[in-house]
């Protein structure tokens, strides 16, 4: 066993960390090797100009959808123009076509829970609409006690009509 304090563990002694400067001479570089490739395609273009015409129509629509795809890379949303990102796992998304999407797209599956509440609501949906109809019992109960109310009512506006009725005679026969 290593005496204490002593253990040996080369965790983190071999991170290096690329200085700015270095990136920027990277970069510069890569752009130079970029531009003479370019320089040397147009070259080689110009001899096939010579050879075969119809390669030149191939090679222009080939060059035009490079040009394409190089500005959707430099179009970056949000942060991301900001920041630069070299993360080689990271899954590159492409924008799916309209029709596409409608063919691939189907109904997301739902959890249970999000599937009892859907049925819970449209059970209460259903139920609500049966009871402003009147077929549940609870709406016939609910009739039933209305019903006797007005019923009671009507008795108690007859009652005091009619007690109304006989104290206007009563004061006619008073006068008298």
């Amino acid at each position: 066993m290593p005496p204490k304090g002593k253990s040996k563990n080369y965790k983190g002694r071999s991170r290096h960390f690329t200085s700015p400067e270095e990136v920027e001479a990277q970069q510069a570089k890569e752009e130079k090797e970029r531009a003479w490739r370019e320089r040397k395609n147009v070259a080689d273009d110009d001899e096939d100009e010579n050879s075969e015409d119809d390669s030149e129509e191939e090679s222009s629509e080939e060059s035009s959808g490079e040009e394409e795809g190089e500005a959707a890379e430099e179009k970056k949303k949000g942060v991301e123009g900001l920041i630069e990102i070299e993360n080689p796992n990271r899954a590159v998304t492409k924008p799916k076509k309209t029709t596409e999407a409608l063919d691939t797209e189907q109904a997301p599956e739902l959890s249970r829970r999000e599937r009892e509440e859907i049925q819970k609501q449209k059970a209460r949906a259903h139920y609500e609409k049966m009871h402003a109809a009147g077929r549940t019992d609870q709406a016939r109960a609910d009739l039933a006690r209305l019903a006797i109310v007005r019923k009671q009512r009507e008795e108690q506006a007859r009652k005091k009509a009619e007690e109304k009725r006989l104290a206007e005679e009563k004061l006619a026969a008073a006068k008298k």
